[in-house]
């Protein structure tokens, strides 16, 4: 029988854990049917078949998930040990993947981007601008970041500032036409433009005030997963939408926007970066966390 390379290995690695040829192409940076190939390849030489394939889905065998349970710590290991030689370089060198909602990518990653890849000119950085709610680990990611709400418990967070206040919003030309809420509970009759995670899930329209926290239901004829539509669509006098503070500002103080609600506005928690403490820091990383707390240390110093 001949030989596996490493190659093949991580090719079967990513397909049996995103049970998808089209989802692990992408990560791996190839073609599906270069990729198709490779396992196929790979099946041959073991003399096995890894995944039952159908039209439409994909499924490790019996003897896939044997060897997917030996191969994912030997992987882990090889990994590591490269990344270990990353301390007799004079800068730190490495791909860098991201997991970044949209206002964070914004608020944080855009006002450091240039200085970072400047300062870390070996270090290749991917950001996926994704408000979903990703398993790092599971999809391969070094880091992710989050409000701190949200982070799960076996995860380091480093709390980076504060987060994009979410302030609900109109135009004024919608505002002609329909009285203005004064209390949360007015949205219900209100066309509210309503934001969809990846993973299914609504954003919730949350307020509070004086200790007190409220959630309305809200309705509205626009369902959107992107909010850049979504503003376009308030400034089109659609409906009102529920927007980090950060996109609509400009947009207030042009006067195109009026901000509703504002003594139920919600309180901020702040952004975090998050990544798993149960994997060695890649160098990379490392160098991301030392210049995001030097940055945060500046601006609250």
């Amino acid at each position: 029988m001949r030989k596996a390379k490493l190659a093949e290995m991580q090719a079967f690695l990513a397909v049996a854990e995103r049970s998808s040829f089209a989802k692990a192409a992408v990560d791996l940076g190839v073609s599906r049917s270069a990729l198709s190939e490779t396992i196929r390849g790979l099946e041959e030489k073991l003399g096995v078949r890894l995944f039952n394939r159908t039209t439409r889905s994909v499924a490790v065998t019996e003897v896939g998930e044997r060897l997917l349970g030996r191969l994912r710590p030997a992987l882990e290991a090889v990994e590591t040990a490269i990344e270990s030689i990353n301390v007799f370089r004079d800068t730190p060198t490495g791909h860098l993947r991201l997991t970044v909602p949209r206002p964070a990518a914004k608020a944080v990653i855009e006002p450091i981007l240039s200085e970072f890849l400047n300062t870390y000119p070996s270090i290749t950085l991917e950001i996926v601008t994704d408000s979903g709610l990703r398993d790092i680990v599971q999809g391969r990611y070094d880091a992710g970041i989050r409000p701190g709400h949200l982070l799960e418990q076996d995860m380091i967070g480093l709390r980076l500032g504060d987060d994009a206040r979410p302030t609900v919003v109109a135009s004024r030309a919608y505002l002609e036409s329909h009285p203005r809420p004064i209390e949360p509970a007015d949205l219900q009759a209100h066309n509210c433009i309503r934001m969809r995670f990846s993973s299914g899930a609504f954003q919730p329209w949350v307020f509070e005030k004086d200790g007190h926290s409220i959630e309305v239901a809200v309705e509205g004829s626009l369902i959107v997963s992107d909010g850049d539509l979504a503003l376009r669509a308030v400034l089109d006098g659609v409906g009102l939408a529920r927007l980090p503070a950060t996109s609509v500002e400009p947009h207030i103080a042009a006067g195109n926007l009026v901000p509703l609600l504002q003594n139920w506005a919600p309180a901020s928690v702040g952004f975090y970066l998050y990544y798993s403490g149960r994997r060695q820091i890649p160098a990379a990383l490392r160098a991301l966390i030392d210049f995001l707390r030097a940055r945060r240390d500046q601006t609250t110093g």
